[in-house]
């Protein structure tokens, strides 16, 4: 699969299999977040895989009870440890280097036959509860990841007419 082919195909994932994911897999796809762009190198970013069946089941709870989310056999938590940095042009670093990482992340599990589906709807200090996490720490997203138990969903996406400009913002 290319990457245009794993782009095109992704959706997003809310039933799993009960099927483990081979180790060799899951360290795939965290060697594409470590190989991922980030500002000035920085490489700013923490992940945090959770196997635990109880732990993935609070997470579902901090996630406005997405229960799919405790379903998955990985759940992968995405964090930020430098929230103070930012870019030249304003941005905080940390959300623009950890959501990069992330989508390289969904892209190679989908080129490898897993699921994903990228979760920001949660309570932020629910999760770092849960999980231990400095308060300075920033949580930019969490990702269920395993083997889909159910068909791609159909993506309806805008035109490139509705969404690129030329030149100018108009």
């Amino acid at each position: 699969m290319d990457v245009f082919d794993a782009i095109r195909q992704r959706s997003s994932i809310r039933a799993y299999k009960t099927t483990e994911v081979e180790e060799e897999k899951l360290r795939k796809v965290l060697e594409a977040a470590r190989l991922s762009p980030s500002a000035s190198n920085r490489q700013d970013w923490k992940f945090i895989i959770v196997r635990n069946r109880e732990t993935k089941k609070k997470l579902a709870q901090a996630a406005f009870e997405q229960t799919f989310i405790g379903e998955a056999p990985i759940v992968i938590i995405a964090c930020g440890p430098e929230p103070k940095t930012h870019m030249a042009c304003g941005q905080p670093a940390y959300t623009v280097d950890v959501s990069i990482a992330v989508t390289h992340m969904i892209l190679q599990a989908q080129e490898l036959g897993l699921g994903s589906c990228w979760i920001g709807a949660f309570e932020e200090t629910e999760v770092k509860k849960i999980l231990n996490i400095p308060q300075e720490v920033r949580v930019v997203a969490m990702t269920p990841l395993g083997y889909p138990n159910q068909p791609p969903s159909h993506k309806i996406r805008k035109s490139l007419d509705q969404i690129v400009c030329f030149e100018k913002y108009v």
